[in-house]
């Protein structure tokens, strides 16, 4: 599952830290320098991988496979939970024991990367023969860009979109899933039952800015100037989506309210609510967890605003830290797990993996849809697909302010545009420093 869960909090320490990082990251003897493949080491070396995916088999049968291809090198995996990942990763940075390679929400990258925690990856990549930075979705790619240079490889991805319980559209006489804004609250409107605990929908107030997101762009909203310096996100537009979005709230059980995505997961496949918004990971999970629900579930593209279709997208980045004590071998493990091949395997071709490849022609494949059928209506909205990472590094602070705000309004503590204003009023202060 694609980690959503950045706190603020732990980032804000990374800026203490000044960490050496040049063309390639710290000095000579971590990093070769020059043309040509980068050299297998000498002597046998163990590179740790910080993730929250290393106890799953389809991580440890690749990392087996690496180790076949590249004997003197061993992959040692440090588990961290995908919520704590950020707060311990700063944590060992600030501790100059920082893991090797780490496996990163992409929203994360830029504010690692702006305080030189991590490698600038341009020259690994010119020296590579299986990956180049034009093979990977452009959206994807700029999530892992500083300064026009790389400093993350996407690994995984997603677009967001519409799951629905097709048992319960067929009990309220729907014969298909919402299209457009208009369809979809009377949808929602129609399938909420309290009386019998049923609901259309579900939100999450700990979670409430994500999930505005696509409502945002539909509208023809923006979160900030493309500059990253002027706060956009509480415009005339801005808050008629808000408020359509809020008002969702009524459709959606009170006590999910606090919880998050993928605990909502459970009131879902309860048939609690009959609409969930989410990524592509909600499919394989679905597969995974209740496979007696086959049959019972489609997905579908989020319904369309003014101004057409518009949706979040979400990925998880491998990076490789400055103070990496093996930094070639470390190279190797991201190159190895960037191939077509190996990238296929840890997303739509593993078991119950239904994470998007960012690799253009891996996303285009046929085989992509032919594994995965559930997956074309997220490969398709990748077209339309926006990115929530700001160009200032300050961003995540500035969410975590929306966030707070436009769930205190889930909750009726202030409407949907006091919510905004709140938020703005906040991100200037943090945008004028």
């Amino acid at each position: 599952m694609l980690n959503r869960t950045v706190s603020w909090a732990s980032l804000a320490v990374i800026g203490a830290i000044v960490v050496g990082c040049g063309s390639s990251g710290g000095s000579d003897k971590k990093a070769s320098t020059g043309s040509g493949p980068v050299p297998e080491p000498a002597k046998p070396v163990t590179i740790t991988f910080s993730s929250w995916v290393g106890s799953e088999p389809d991580m440890k049968r690749l990392a087996a496979a690496f180790h076949k291809e590249h004997p003197n090198i061993t992959v040692q995996f440090q588990n961290v939970p995908s919520e704590q990942a950020s707060q311990k990763l700063t944590a060992q940075i600030a501790g100059g024991n920082p893991p090797d390679v780490a496996y990163l929400d992409a929203g994360t990258v830029n504010a690692f990367a702006s305080r030189q925690a991590l490698v600038n990856l341009d020259d690994y990549l010119a020296r590579s023969k299986t990956v180049k930075a034009d093979d990977f979705v452009p959206a994807f790619r700029t999530m892992a860009t500083y300064q026009n240079s790389l400093y993350g490889l996407p690994l995984d991805g997603e677009s967001t979109g519409l799951f629905y319980r097709t048992d319960l559209f067929k009990a309220a006489g729907i014969e298909k899933p919402p299209s457009t804004w208009e369809e979809f609250q009377a949808d929602a409107q129609k399938l909420t039952n309290p009386a019998r605990k049923q609901y259309g929908y579900i939100v999450f107030a700990p979670e409430s800015a994500y999930y505005w997101y696509p409502w945002l762009w539909q509208a023809g909203g923006q979160l900030l100037s493309k500059d990253g310096k002027q706060v956009l996100f509480n415009s005339a537009t801005a808050k008629q989506a808000a408020d359509y979005y809020v008002g969702l709230t009524k459709y959606s059980p009170k006590d999910f309210l606090n919880s998050n995505s993928y605990d909502g997961r459970i009131a879902f496949a309860s048939g609690k609510v009959a609409m969930y918004m989410a990524g592509a990971w909600f499919a394989g999970t679905l597969s995974g967890e209740y496979p007696k629900l086959k049959g019972k579930w489609a997905a579908a593209p989020l319904p369309q605003g003014a101004k057409g279709c518009a949706t979040t997208i979400a990925g998880d980045t491998l990076v490789l830290l400055a103070n990496a004590k093996n930094q070639d071998a470390a190279w190797k493990w991201i190159e190895f797990l960037s191939t077509p091949e190996n990238m296929a395997r840890w997303t739509f071709d593993s078991k119950d993996g239904t994470t998007l490849p960012p690799r253009t022609k891996l996303l285009e494949s046929p085989e992509l849809t032919q594994k995965k059928p559930v997956l074309q209506g997220f490969a398709d909205a990748m077209k339309c697909g926006v990115s929530n990472v700001s160009a200032n590094k300050d961003w995540p602070k500035i969410e975590e302010s929306l966030n707070e705000e436009l769930g205190k309004a889930m909750y009726g503590d202030q409407t949907p545009a006091q919510a905004l204003d709140a938020a703005a009023e906040k991100a200037k202060d943090v945008l004028a420093r």
